[in-house]
C-alpha cells in the first residue's frame, strides 16, 4: 500500500509500511503515542486515545487479536471482532493511523523465542491462564519494535498486564514510556471490557458484583479494617451472593504484586471471577483518593 493511500484511509496492514510511516514521523521530530488493542473498541479504549493525544503529536492504534495470549480452551475463535466499526470509532476519536496486521504478519514463522514474565506472570491471572503473559509481553515488544512509539498507553483494568509491561520495559531497556490510564466504567460501575459483549442481561447484573466487592472492601477499609484476610472475606461474600465463580480475590502491594497481611491506602484489591461463561477482571486501590 502506498504511503498516500495509507494517509487517506488511516489504515496500515503491513509491518514494513508501519515502520516506514513511524520512521518518517520520528525523523520529522514528531512524537508518536501508541494504543495497543485487540479491537471491538469501547469507551475504555477510546479514553486511552485521548490520553495518548495529550502526550504526543500523533496517535497510532493497533488492532490485533493475538493468538499467543489465548489458551487452548479460551475464546480466540469467538473473540468479538468488527474492524469496520473499529476504524470508524478510531477515526472519530482522532486516531492518525490504525495498524491492523494479519496473524501471518506478526507470526511469520512458529515462535521459538519468547519474552518470559517469570514468577510474576505465574500468579493471579497467570494461574488460570498459563502462558498468557508470555504471549502478551512477546506481542507488545513486537509492536513496540514495529510502531516505534515514544509513549504507549495501557488501561489500568488489566493491572497485572500493565505491571508486567512496565517491568519488561525497565528490565529490557526498551525506549518507550509506559502510561497507565484509569479504569473507565459504566454508570452503574461495571468496568468496560470487550468481553462484556458476551453477557446476557442476567449475567450483566451479576457482573456488577465485581465492582460491588471492591466497593465493599474499600468501605470496610475506610471504617478501620486493615487485616487483609478479613477484607478479602467481605469481598468474597459479595461475589458468592451474586453467584459469581471467584477465580481470585487478593490484596497486593502495588510495587511487587505480593499479597499483604495488613492493607494500606495504596494496596490494590485484584479480582477475577467467572460470570456465566465469561471471565471478568477488575481492581481498585483501597484508599479512595489513591490512584496508581
Amino acid at each position: 500500500m502506498a504511503t498516500e493511500s495509507v494517509e487517506a484511509s488511516g489504515l496500515i496492514r503491513g509491518v514494513e509500511e508501519m515502520r516506514r510511516w513511524s520512521g518518517q514521523r520520528r525523523r520529522a521530530g514528531q512524537r508518536i503515542g501508541f494504543v495497543p488493542t485487540m479491537g471491538y473498541l469501547h469507551e475504555g479504549h477510546l479514553s486511552l486515545v485521548d490520553r495518548a493525544r495529550e502526550a504526543a503529536d500523533l496517535v497510532v492504534m493497533s488492532i490485533f487479536v493475538n493468538p499467543a495470549q489465548f489458551g487452548p480452551d479460551e475464546d480466540l475463535d469467538n473473540y468479538p471482532r468488527d474492524l469496520e466499526r473499529d476504524l470508524s470509532l478510531a477515526a472519530e476519536r482522532g486516531v492518525d493511523v490504525v495498524f491492523a496486521p494479519a496473524t501471518s504478519q506478526m507470526y511469520a514463522r512458529a515462535q521459538t523465542i519468547w519474552v518470559e514474565p517469570g514468577a510474576l506472570g505465574q500468579r493471579l491471572c497467570g494461574v488460570s491462564r498459563p502462558g498468557h503473559f508470555r504471549g502478551v509481553l512477546t506481542v507488545v515488544l513486537k509492536l513496540f519494535e514495529i510502531v516505534q512509539p515514544h509513549v504507549a498507553v495501557f488501561g489500568r483494568k488489566d493491572f497485572q498486564q500493565a505491571f508486567l509491561i512496565r517491568r519488561m520495559v525497565e528490565e529490557l531497556a526498551v525506549p518507550v514510556e509506559v502510561d497507565v490510564a484509569p479504569i473507565v466504567r459504566e454508570p452503574d460501575g461495571l468496568a468496560l471490557s470487550s468481553r462484556n459483549a458476551y453477557l446476557d442481561p442476567a449475567d450483566r447484573d451479576r457482573a456488577l458484583s465485581l465492582a460491588r466487592a471492591i466497593a465493599t472492601v474499600r468501605e470496610a477499609y475506610a471504617a478501620g479494617e486493615t487485616t487483609a484476610a478479613s477484607l478479602i472475606a467481605r469481598g468474597s461474600e459479595v461475589l458468592e451472593a451474586a453467584g459469581a465463580e471467584t477465580d481470585y480475590l487478593e490484596i497486593v502491594g502495588p510495587g511487587d504484586l505480593e499479597p499483604v497481611e495488613r492493607a494500606s491506602g495504596d494496596s490494590v484489591l485484584l479480582v477475577a471471577a467467572r460470570v456465566g461463561s465469561t471471565r471478568l477482571i477488575d481492581n481498585g486501590t483501597l484508599g479512595y483518593d489513591v490512584e496508581l
